[in-house]
């Protein structure tokens, strides 16, 4: 599996952006799939993550309440919609994929290539 990000960019506080992961490969579903970001002078962070058939997903704390993941199997593609956006949520988000579930170690059996969000006051 290969991963693909898109979506990041720039936006305003309290404005909302959807990131988007196309996998390429087969056995997507059989992965569970997750977000990571990192800021500027910042170790890499886990953000969110979903199981293989999207029955369970994790956030971390800053996050939960505002973004949503959510995967789509038929499509090869994992989304992650955030919305009231803050600036300290500026960072290179990147998708991941896992044999195990994504639930907050930083840790990936495959990493995509960042998409940059920054969101300004």
């Amino acid at each position: 599996v290969q991963l693909q990000a898109s979506g990041g960019g720039s936006v305003q506080a309290g404005d909302s952006l959807e990131l988007s992961c196309a996998a390429s490969g087969q056995s997507f579903n059989r992965y569970s799939m997750g977000w990571f970001r990192q800021g500027q002078g910042k170790e890499r962070e886990f953000v969110a993550g979903i199981t293989w058939n999207g029955g369970e997903t994790y956030y971390t704390a800053s996050v939960k309440g505002r973004f949503t993941i959510s995967r789509d199997n038929s499509k090869n593609t994992v989304a992650l919609q955030m919305n009231s956006l803050k600036p300290e949520d500026t960072a290179v988000y990147y998708c991941a994929a896992d044999r195990q579930r994504l639930w907050g170690p930083v840790r990936a059996d495959i990493w995509g290539q960042g998409t940059l969000v920054t969101v300004s006051s």
